[in-house]
């Protein structure tokens, strides 16, 4: 418990950093560092399409298949359309892109912020008055809060692609009926809670990654166990979050 609540005031005390020289660099735009920014949202956002595309289609196809078995026994095939929509777009969608990229990402972030410590680099910064968070934090913070919300997008569509393959396999139901029914069977306002959700999920894992970067000592064995601990408290942290947001929204994207 002492230890958690070392890491919640670490972070804390980090976000408020942030916080602070975000708030300096809206007021002088020149500073901003685009670069870091855009090179981010590339590793973080585009070179992560290939592994959220290939989960959410298999993901999408389980799914799909096992409501199918279940959906056939009372003749409510249709109702798949609905099932696999709601729970794909307001939750697996974008829970599943946020643990990929924690363990993706989250983990590059710590690692590169770990080598960092062991090399010094992060000491020659501060001796040459570069702020750690203008610098390598809020570009890590700012280009998963960009991308995060367009790999859930991508998730949620290869994973419904997925799910309307195996619907037409098993229950005959076409691709045209699939789509056209979509928007009626699902409210758009689950497509804009998962968006949410998943800005907050982007903002977050960021946020963990490099308050254990930043806590590495600069010794090997330090840096696989920040490694570890980094990923496994962000997944917990989306979980935890995502069940929070379920309780406060439960009553949004729901039919009266």
């Amino acid at each position: 418990m002492l230890r958690l609540a070392d890491h919640v005031f670490g972070a804390t005390l980090l976000l408020g950093r942030v916080v602070i020289d975000a708030a300096a660099l809206v007021r002088r735009p020149q500073l901003i560092p685009w670069r870091e920014i855009s090179a981010n949202i590339y590793r973080t956002g585009a070179q992560a399409l290939g592994i959220t595309a290939l989960v959410g289609f298999l993901v999408g196809i389980v799914l799909s298949y096992l409501s199918a078995q279940q959906l056939k026994q009372f003749g409510a095939d249709i109702y798949i359309i609905n099932l696999l929509g709601v729970s794909v777009i307001r939750e697996l969608g974008p829970v599943l892109a946020a643990v990929l990229v924690a363990g993706r990402s989250g983990s590059a972030m710590t690692a590169q912020l770990g080598v960092m410590r062991v090399t010094e680099e992060l000491d020659a910064m501060t001796v040459m008055g570069v702020p750690h968070t203008v610098r390598l934090i809020l570009p890590k913070m700012i280009a998963l809060a960009i991308s995060m919300p367009l790999i859930v997008l991508w998730t949620n569509a290869v994973a419904i692609l997925g799910g309307m393959v195996a619907a037409a396999t098993e229950l005959d139901i076409t691709y045209h009926f699939f789509l056209s029914r979509l928007p009626d069977a699902v409210p758009i306002a689950n497509l804009w809670l998962g968006l949410g959700k998943s800005v907050v999920f982007g903002i977050l894992i960021a946020l963990i990654a490099c308050h254990f970067g930043l806590r590495i000592e600069p010794d090997t064995e330090s840096l696989g166990a920040g490694t570890t601990e980094s990923v496994v408290s962000a997944i917990t942290m989306v979980i935890i979050v995502d069940a929070a947001f379920a309780v406060m929204f439960s009553d949004v994207g729901s039919f009266v």
